[in-house]
C-alpha cells in the first residue's frame, strides 16, 4: 500500500461519512480511493485499473473524460457561475435544456421543473401530485402507491415512497399516506407461471390497493420502468400496459421513475417509451449530465402542467440550485453527445441485443439463474441450486462473496443481495461486452471455489470457461 494511499485513507475515516456505509466496519479496512478515469475504466490510488460495469453510480452514461462536458462547464462559468430561479428570474441554459427535454420526451409534456437529484425529484413530484389535487377541489386525493424493493431517493419523502424495509427502520418511515404494493418479480416470486400472466397478476396488486383505500384518496402511482438498486427487476411486457389501463380506469397520476432508465439506458430515450406507459410526471437525473454534475428534475405532462399554470397560483415549493445554469450547460452539451454519437439509437440497434446475447450464456454456469437483460441494464441470481429453484441463506451473503472477487479482478458489478448486477456506460463497444463478460466468467468461477470451500454447495460442480 503507498503512502497515499494510508493517509487519505486514515483522512477518510476520520472525518468523511459515506452514504449507506457501515462506517466501523469500513474504518477496519480502509475504503477505496479512485484517482482518475476515462472511457469505461477507472483507476485506484495503488494504479489498478478498474472496468466499471456500473457507470459510476447508473449515471456515466457518455463515458468517463469528455472533455467537451468539461469545456461547457467552463464556459458557463465564465459567463455566468450562478443564479438562481425564484422572484421571477431564469437563465438562458436551464430555458435551452428544459425545451430540449420536453423536445425528447414527446407530445404528451410540455414543462420541466429542475432539481439536483432524483432523490430532491421525487419529493417535488409528491408536493406537485398533492398540489395538483388540491387545486381541482381533491385535497382528500393524497395517497401516493409505490412497491416494495423500489427505490426513489434517500430524502424523507423519496426514502417513503421507496420500499426499502431497511431504510424505513431507520427514521420512523414511510411518512403518511404512502402504500406500496408488491414488485413483479416474476423469477423471485412465482418463476413457474407464465410470464405474461403473471405481469397481468402483478399489475393487479395495485388495483386491490387502490379499492382498498378508496379511489378518492389515492393520488398517484409510481414505479421504475425496471427497479435499479432492488435488483434490476424487469417486468413482464404486459405490466406496464395494465398499469396505464389501471391508471386510467380511476383517475390517478402515473409517475415514473426514470432516473435511471432515462437517457438512453434501455435504448430510448426514457424507459416508458420502451415498455407501454405514458406518465403525467417522469422523474430524471443521473444521465441527463452523465453525472458530471449533478441536475435532476421532473418532466411535467400537460395535463398536470395546465392546472399549476392556469389555476395553481403560486406552488411554494423550489431549491437553491433549480435550474443551476452550469448543470444546464453541462446536460444540454451531454444530449449533444448522445443525439451525434447515435448512442441511444445503438443500444436499442447493436449493444443491447449483443448483451442479451452474450448474457444468456451466463445461464449455463451453476451459480447463475435468471439472467436478462433490457438495454444496458442486466441482472441474475445466485443460486445454491437453480434446477430445484433453491437460494442461499441469506445470513451467507453470498453475493457480497461475488462482488469481493469482481472487486478483486479489476470489475466493478454490483450486489443487491444475491442479485448480481451492471449498468456499463452507453459507449461500450461489443468487443469490451466480450471483455466484460470474460471478467464476469471469471469472478463467477472463483466465487463457485470459495463457496465449494466454505462449503455452502457441493463440490466438483462444473464451471463454464470465459469463450
Amino acid at each position: 500500500m503507498t503512502t497515499i494511499t494510508s493517509e487519505i485513507q486514515a483522512e477518510d475515516s476520520a472525518y468523511y461519512l459515506h452514504p449507506f456505509t457501515d462506517h466501523k466496519s469500513l474504518a477496519g479496512k480502509g475504503a477505496r480511493i479512485i484517482t482518475k478515469a476515462d472511457g469505461l475504466y477507472i483507476w485506484d490510488s495503488e494504479g489498478e485499473k478498474i472496468f466499471d460495469a456500473m457507470s459510476g453510480l447508473w449515471c456515466v452514461n457518455i463515458g468517463y473524460g469528455r472533455q467537451e462536458l468539461v469545456d461547457a462547464a467552463t464556459k458557463q462559468m465564465q459567463e455566468l457561475p450562478y443564479y438562481n430561479s425564484f422572484f421571477q428570474t431564469t437563465n438562458v441554459p436551464a430555458v435551452k435544456l428544459a425545451k430540449r427535454i420536453v423536445g425528447l420526451a414527446g407530445d404528451n409534456y410540455s414543462h420541466v421543473f429542475f432539481s439536483s437529484s432524483g432523490s430532491e425529484s421525487n419529493d417535488t413530484n409528491i408536493r406537485m401530485v398533492r398540489h395538483y389535487w388540491a387545486t381541482l377541489g381533491q385535497p382528500e386525493r393524497k395517497v401516493i402507491i409505490s412497491r416494495n424493493n423500489a427505490y426513489h431517493g434517500s430524502t424523507m419523502a423519496g426514502a417513503s415512497l421507496g420500499g426499502m424495509g431497511y431504510m424505513h427502520a431507520q427514521g420512523g418511515l414511510p411518512i403518511p399516506d404512502i402504500a406500496h404494493i408488491e414488485q413483479p418479480y416474476h423469477y423471485g416470486l412465482d418463476h413457474a407461471k407464465d410470464k405474461d400472466a403473471f405481469g397481468i397478476e402483478a399489475a393487479g396488486w395495485l388495483e386491490k390497493k387502490i379499492l382498498e383505500i378508496g379511489a378518492d384518496k389515492v393520488a398517484a402511482f409510481i414505479g421504475e420502468p425496471i427497479q435499479g438498486a432492488g435488483g434490476v427487476i424487469i417486468p413482464p411486457k404486459t405490466y406496464w400496459p395494465e398499469i396505464q389501463r389501471i391508471c386510467d380506469k380511476y383517475g390517478i397520476l402515473l409517475i415514473c421513475d426514470e432516473v435511471i432508465c432515462g437517457f438512453g439506458r434501455l435504448g430510448t430515450w426514457f424507459g416508458s417509451q420502451l415498455l407501454g406507459a405514458k406518465p403525467d410526471l417522469m422523474t430524471f437525473a443521473k444521465g441527463v449530465t452523465s453525472g458530471y454534475l449533478p441536475l435532476g428534475g421532473v418532466v411535467v405532462g400537460k395535463r398536470v402542467a395546465d392546472v399549476l399554470i392556469n389555476q395553481g397560483g403560486d406552488f411554494n415549493h423550489g431549491y437553491t440550485y433549480s435550474g443551476h445554469p452550469v448543470a444546464c450547460a453541462v446536460a444540454l452539451a451531454n444530449i449533444d453527445i448522445l443525439e451525434h454519437e447515435g448512442l441511444v439509437d445503438r443500444v436499442r440497434q447493436e449493444t443491447g441485443p449483443y448483451l442479451a446475447e452474450r448474457y444468456a450464456e451466463l445461464s449455463h454456469h451453476p451459480l447463475v439463474g435468471g439472467a436478462e437483460t433490457c438495454g444496458l441494464m442486466a441482472g441474475f441470481m445466485l443460486m445454491k441450486d437453480k434446477q430445484a429453484h433453491i437460494t442461499f441463506d441469506e445470513t451467507l451473503e453470498v453475493g457480497m462473496i461475488c462482488r469481493n472477487h469482481c472487486f478483486a479482478n479489476g470489475l466493478i458489478m454490483r450486489a443487491v443481495g444475491d442479485r448480481m448486477i451492471i449498468a456499463p456506460p452507453l459507449m461500450i463497444s461489443k468487443a469490451q461486452i466480450d471483455d466484460m463478460m470474460k471478467l464476469i466468467y471469471h469472478c463467477l468461477d472463483a466465487t463457485l471455489d470459495e463457496l465449494e470451500t466454505l462449503g455452502y454447495m457441493e463440490s466438483k460442480q462444473l464451471k463454464v470457461n470465459a469463450a
